[in-house]
């Protein structure tokens, strides 16, 4: 009888901690208070909905997948940041800074742009985008409001400090700008590692710009494989079946160096983190459709979809939506190798997740 007991003991405490960790997992806090996004079309949400420009999204077939429809994001559903901001335990997705307001503040704000770049005349060939100069001063917008809300700045400095910034930036800078020489003259002034070196320099003032505002872990993304778009092969053709060379050469020139920023910033500023990202995608990359787009494309400059056109059938399959985005899918690989990635090419020093516990 008393071996019975025991055991209907044993028994109730297992469940009793099963309940516990379901209890403690539903109302698990966020690794982080907030997060903040800077960055171009790959991380807008909406910002570019109401400028006068070709990059904007705000029609069918976006967001088909996303459950309001479409809302700006250039994407079949979510794009890499609310993936990421998902997995962060941030409940709510991260408003659009043209749609924030009121104390949704508090868990960050995302500022990109779609055809915006670190220059500021980066996108104009498509019309009215908002910079990176710009986001940052919007951000700065932001920081006035939640000190109000606050009551002292104080108070808002240590919840900065603590927040994600995220700055994924720089594709623009060279599809639609250096390798667009009908409309910029950059690539006349400039050799290819003298233009990637004045874009990381500037760079580097905005990230300190942002640190003397009080951000402190910052998540830099380096530029993907620009040339290996179907917009890019269509547009430049290639002397390989693949990609577009000159442009991916661009590209590592600018990642190079932008490397060597982390790791002198990381020296120079030691009560601030910050770490490359360059989640490319790995095997699962392999199982996808690639360099054929979901969409009909001819939309934007050339590269987004067609206003109301038909979609592939099984988006989940692709790695493209349109000429140059990504598809949700492949949204949510490379945003879970950015969150938990141990290899040093994918994440260095740190992945998301080492940078929310720092």
């Amino acid at each position: 009888m008393e071996r019975k007991l025991k055991l209907m003991e044993l028994v109730v405490i297992s469940v009793l901690l099963v309940l516990l960790s379901l209890s403690n997992k539903t109302n698990a806090r966020p690794q982080v208070p907030c997060y903040f996004v800077f960055g171009d079309s790959l991380s807008d949400n909406g910002n570019n909905n109401n400028l006068p420009t070709l990059a904007k999204v705000n029609y069918p077939p976006y967001g088909i997948d996303f459950p309001q429809g479409p809302t700006g994001r250039f994407c079949n559903g979510r794009n890499m940041h609310d993936f990421i901001a998902q997995l962060l335990g941030l409940k709510d997705n991260i408003p659009a800074f043209v749609t924030s307001k009121g104390r949704n503040i508090f868990n960050g704000v995302n500022y990109a742009s779609g055809s915006a770049g670190i220059r500021k005349e980066t996108g104009s060939n498509l019309g009215v985008c908002i910079p990176l100069n710009r986001q940052i001063k919007n951000h700065k917008t932001i920081i006035s409001k939640i000190t109000r809300l606050m009551g002292n700045y104080s108070a808002t400095n240590l919840l900065l400090k603590q927040c994600i910034y995220s700055v994924q930036i720089g594709s623009n800078d060279y599809i639609n700008n250096y390798f667009k020489p009908e409309f910029y003259d950059t690539s006349r002034h400039f050799k290819p590692s003298k233009y990637a070196t004045l874009l990381v320099q500037q760079l580097s003032l905005q990230l300190k710009t942002l640190y003397n505002n009080g951000a402190r872990k910052f998540a830099v993304y380096g530029i993907g494989q620009i040339g290996c778009t179907p917009y890019a092969i269509s547009m430049y053709g290639t002397n390989r079946p693949e990609c577009v060379s000159k442009l991916n050469k661009g590209a590592t020139l600018f990642n190079n160096r932008l490397k060597l920023l982390i790791h002198q910033l990381n020296n120079n500023l030691t009560d601030a983190k910050f770490t490359y990202l360059y989640p490319s995608g790995g095997p699962d990359l392999a199982k996808l459709v690639g360099n054929t787009p979901c969409c009909t494309i001819g939309g934007g400059g050339g590269e987004l979809c067609l206003p109301d056109s038909k979609s592939c059938k099984n988006s989940s399959k692709y790695v493209f939506w349109d000429g140059v985005h990504p598809t949700e899918a492949l949204n949510k690989i490379v945003a879970k190798i950015a969150y938990t990635s141990e290899s040093p090419l994918e994440a260095s020093p740190l992945n998301i997740q080492q940078l929310a516990m720092w």
